[in-house]
């Protein structure tokens, strides 16, 4: 079974998205955008609104980055036993800086910058609308998958892990899966998340 796992607050310990934006964003427009998260805007108008405000150079961000993010305990060892796949909301030019620290390598899905000096702008992998949610999600990302594990954390997360056979959540995430009744199994790095995955499901 393939395993696709979620990238911000999932393979790190704090959202890194949310970190840059505390760091190098308007923090009243980006806690602002979040209330409205899937009451009046969409996954994608939050995030576009969010960095539009960031307009530090990105290799500072970069640097930054590098410096403050930090990967969940497990998750090398995790890539070379089971090879997931990885799908962010978040930034290809923020995200392999990181791996590449950690000498990891992934099969890879996310978004693209243009760290305008103005006002970065997001440059989305896909913009078609999910026929489930109703808005572009990682349920494009899984298209090509059979039966897939999923591993995630929140917003980004929901859709595509209804999908999932096996589903793994913490946070927002679970919060969510917990108010559907629908079941998962929660985890705490990815030393737990090994082991559980190689126990058979319903055991």
């Amino acid at each position: 079974m393939e395993v696709v796992v979620d990238w911000d607050g999932t393979v790190t310990e704090v959202d890194s998205l949310h970190l840059v934006l505390e760091e190098f964003g308007d923090k009243g427009i980006y806690h602002a955008a979040e209330e409205r998260l899937g009451r009046r805007l969409t996954l994608h108008e939050v995030i576009s609104l969010e960095f539009e405000t960031v307009r530090a150079p990105l290799e500072h961000v970069v640097r930054w980055a590098l410096e403050n993010v930090v990967v969940r305990r497990g998750f090398a060892e995790f890539v070379h036993r089971y090879r997931p796949l990885v799908v962010s909301s978040g930034f290809r030019e923020l995200i392999e800086p990181v791996l590449e620290r950690e000498g990891i390598e992934v099969d890879l899905r996310a978004n693209r910058l243009d760290a305008d000096p103005a006002g970065w702008r997001v440059r989305y992998r896909n913009e078609e609308p999910c026929r489930v949610c109703g808005e572009p999600c990682k349920r494009r990302d899984v298209a090509t998958l059979g039966s897939f594990a999923y591993v995630g954390d929140g917003y980004s997360d929901r859709c595509v892990s209804l999908a999932a056979t096996r589903i793994y959540a913490r946070d927002g995430l679970a919060d969510y899966l917990e108010g559907l009744g629908m079941p998962f199994e929660p985890f705490t790095d990815f030393v737990d998340l090994s082991a559980r995955l190689a126990v058979p499901a319903g055991r």
